[in-house]
């Protein structure tokens, strides 16, 4: 072809159809057995890196759960020993077969490593972009500070994440991953040193490694760049589409509040029962229902059945996801009493069905918008129960209600799986070209 002559948009499209597809793996220690916001925002990734053509290759600890691309032909998996964590639904990689999982990859490389999380198989991930020399995506998807009170719980598996961390620093080129070592003394790994100083400067260490770290919010980013001010930062909210409708629910009595999630003392359930008391004295008809498995820990339990004894309380139990549109469809409004999500995706759920949202989170704002669909309370039981109850008098109005439903429907097209997925597939490209990538602290809406 001359040199004069650009090529037609349709010689472009061959082109770039000639082109191979990338190679992508994606690490996650949140692969089942139980259901998460992790396990969705890997696995709503997965399928659409998968529908554009993609090879995706998922490395897990072994376990059985929810994997709904098994048997995709451009799909394959590499699953590591692991153990359940006590109280919690969740396995762990032991660190054993690391060695030879890394041989499996250096085989025949991936073009990109994506880091989902920072536990022992994000580590593995970290560790095979470091001795392959290829190009390392982490995204950060837990609050550590927030849940650090909770990590007691791994004490029983401390051992394995200290076994899995030995190994993944044997023989890191990076210089800060070769500062991990420090942190490996046993004075670090004592019970509460490991849910703190230890693991965070870890963490530290191992996104400033990173060629780049996407978050799923600006609380999130906020949060990143405080533990780790040299990592190379950006703001990509992990996408959630509106849910498919179903048989409608029995209608409430008076104006009902919902909840969906995990039923665990870091999502503030008890906040949520003891501010819903205050509710039901001015407003004696309203309900409360609570979809998740309640059946989890003594003392939140008891709570629960006590709130359900006094009235007004609706304990649905374990819902699947995909049989979620009914719930939000029947309510009024979403009760969002945690403090420690990054991003939370039952408030995107909730803004595709047109709820308004109270929530005590006043860092997430993706599909909040004071005053119109949205109302935001400190984290105390007087507090939350006041804003619920103003929203639902105001919810009486039915240009208020309208317009509500209108910017919440709005605010959540906004971050879609489509628009989320084809965000980070161009962070893929530009990681595998080598190509830098603009920082940005912020979400910024599609045009």
């Amino acid at each position: 072809m001359p040199a004069s002559v650009e090529p037609s948009s349709a010689e472009q499209a061959a082109s770039v159809d000639r082109t191979p597809p990338l190679r992508v793996a994606l690490f996650t220690d949140n692969y089942g057995p139980g259901h998460s916001g992790l396990l969705y925002a890997v696995q709503f990734l997965e399928g659409e890196l998968l529908a554009r053509g993609f090879q995706v290759q998922v490395v897990a600890p072994a376990c059985d759960g929810p994997n709904p691309y098994r048997a995709h032909p451009h799909r394959s998996e590499l699953r590591l020993p692991g153990i359940p964590v006590p109280g919690m639904s969740l396995t762990m990689a032991t660190g054993r077969g690391f060695e030879q999982a890394l041989a499996q990859l250096a085989a025949d490389p991936p073009d990109v490593i994506h880091v989902h999380g920072l536990g022992s198989v994000g580590l593995l991930g970290v560790w095979a972009a470091d001795r392959l020399g290829v190009p390392l995506m982490v995204t950060w998807h837990t609050d550590f500070e927030a849940y650090a009170d909770h990590y007691a719980l791994l004490a029983p598996v401390a051992d394995a994440y200290i076994r899995a961390l030995k190994a993944a620093t044997n023989g890191m080129d990076r210089p800060q991953l070769k500062r991990l070592a420090r942190f490996f003394q046993p004075r670090w790994w004592r019970r509460g040193k490991l849910t703190r100083r230890g693991v965070l400067n870890a963490a530290r260490e191992m996104l400033e490694a990173a060629d780049l770290v996407t978050t799923p919010s600006d609380k999130t980013a906020v949060r990143c760049i405080e533990l780790a001010p040299n990592a190379h930062i950006r703001v990509v909210p992990n996408g959630a589409d509106a849910l498919p409708p179903g048989p409608p629910l029995p209608p409430a009595h008076g104006p009902r509040i919902l909840y969906v999630g995990r039923i665990a003392p870091e999502k503030s359930i008890g906040l949520l029962v003891d501010a819903f008391e205050w509710v039901r004295e001015e407003l004696p008809n309203a309900e409360l229902m609570i979809v998740g498995n309640w059946r989890t820990g003594r003392l939140l339990e008891q709570k629960l059945r006590t709130a359900r004894r006094r009235g007004g309380v609706t304990l649905v139990g374990q819902v699947p996801r995909e049989q979620l549109g009914p719930y939000y469809a029947a309510a009024d409004v979403f009760a969002f009493p945690s403090t420690t999500d990054t991003q939370a995706l039952v408030l995107h759920e909730a803004a595709h069905a047109g709820l308004p949202i109270v929530s005590c989170d006043h860092e997430l704002r993706l599909v909040v918008d004071e005053g119109v669909n949205g109302a935001f309370a400190r984290p105390t039981p007087e507090s939350f129960a006041r804003q619920l109850v103003m929203m639902l008098h105001h919810l009486e109005d039915p240009k208020f209600r309208a317009l509500a439903s209108q910017r919440s429907r709005e605010m959540a097209s906004w971050w879609t799986i489509k628009n989320q997925s084809e965000a980070i597939m161009q962070l893929y490209r530009d990681l595998a070209a080598r190509r830098p990538v603009e920082a940005s602290l912020r979400a910024v809406p599609p045009a």
